[in-house]
This record gives structure tokens, sequence and C-alpha cells, in this order.
């Protein structure tokens, strides 16, 4: 595995749904990220809840590229992932790990 395959990568997917929506879309972002805790390379994941009623985030990190595409074709992971896609939009992005400042 070459080096940039083995460094972590930053999944940071904004969700968008109706306002109506948005508490059942957080259940549904609790189930999904509890079934990928369970795939090897997980590391962590936060939910974030919208101000304005209309979207959530989740901020999630893997331990590789290559660990987090493994997740994406896991069957579990599609399965959680339909009814998500049935009431919202979603875009994800890959980031590489950047600076912590606190």
């Amino acid at each position: 595995m070459t080096q940039a395959a083995a460094d972590p990568v930053v999944l940071i997917n904004v969700y968008s749904c109706p306002p109506d929506r948005l508490d059942q879309l957080m259940d549904l972002l609790t189930v999904l990220v509890r079934a990928q805790r369970e795939i090897d390379g997980f590391v962590s994941a936060t939910l974030h809840r919208g101000l304005d009623g209309k979207v959530a985030a989740v901020h999630a990190v893997w331990e590789s590229r290559q660990h987090w595409k493994s997740m994406a074709r896991d069957p579990a992971i599609n399965a959680a992932m339909e009814p998500i896609m049935a009431i919202a939009t979603f875009a994800p992005h890959l980031y590489e790990a950047g600076e912590v400042f606190e």
C-alpha cells in the first residue's frame, strides 16, 4: 500500500432535506454511523445538525482511503443509506487530515 493510501482520510458529508424530515434524518444518520463503527478502518464520526433546520453533516475519519472505499461498498452500509436517500440529498467530499487547532 502506498503512503497516500495509508494516510487517514476525512469524510465530510452534507445532507439536505425538508425541515419536517430533519429529525428523521438525524435518526437515520445515527443508524448509519453505528453500522460504520463495526467496519475495519473506522476511527471516529461526529454528527452535526444544521441550525437552519434543513441540513445535517457527518464528519468521519477513516484510517485510509482504501478503508473508506471498502466501507462504501459494504452491503450493510448500502442498506442503511437507502432510507436516507429517500428523504435527503447529500454531497460527500474526502479530505486529507489537516492541522487541529484547540
